[in-house]
């Protein structure tokens, strides 16, 4: 899987794993999946935190089809929670489509919804609202201060597991035991 944009030192499509000892109460436990970072800063669905509202629901809120839809729909963060994001797989072309890799596309235009209730949607995909967003430096200090673990994503976590499932997926991932971390880091 290769980024559209890739820059050293990148962590576009990465997870984030929230540490135990996160200050931020609105990320604990949390797992991001980042749709972009650069220099300028990063952008990240939060994936595994589902909000107390079904797809369905919102798409009749929208006048669309697909009211019966029972599909979760995410928490992506603390920004512009009124803001609409499709995570999904390739398929057609929808108006407002970022490609993160060749595997995962990300979609803030409406259309892709009227497809999704038509039954006409891509394959995979995951609707979150709002967004985790980080200014310049910002994600890198916390990085620093071990407040994110981070390793490349998986679309089989991404898509195929259910979400109150990912975090332990992805700390399996990486190897990691919760018990065994230390929240300071050695310098040499």
């Amino acid at each position: 899987m290769t980024a559209e944009h890739d820059t050293t030192g990148s962590l576009r499509h990465h997870f984030l794993v929230a540490s135990p000892w996160l200050a931020d109460p609105r990320f604990h436990g949390g797992v991001i999946y980042l749709c972009e970072h650069s220099e300028e800063g990063a952008l990240g669905l939060m994936i595994n935190q589902p909000l107390d509202i079904h797809l369905g629901e919102i798409l009749e809120q929208l006048d669309m089809h697909g009211g019966e839809l029972d599909l979760p729909v995410y928490t992506g963060g603390p920004v512009q929670p009124e803001r609409g994001f499709v995570l999904h797989s390739p398929g057609r072309q929808w108006q407002n489509t970022a490609r993160v890799t060749d595997e995962v596309l990300l979609t803030t235009s409406r259309d892709i919804l009227e497809s999704i209730g038509r039954d006409e949607g891509p394959e995979s995909f995951l609707v979150a609202l709002g967004y985790s967003g980080w200014g310049e430096g910002q994600l890198e200090e916390e990085l620093g201060s071990n407040a994110w673990l981070t390793c490349p994503a998986s679309t089989d976590i991404l898509f195929r597991t259910p979400a109150d499932q990912r975090y332990q997926a992805v700390l399996r991932l990486m190897g990691i035991d919760l018990n065994q971390l230390s929240d300071s880091v050695g310098h040499a």
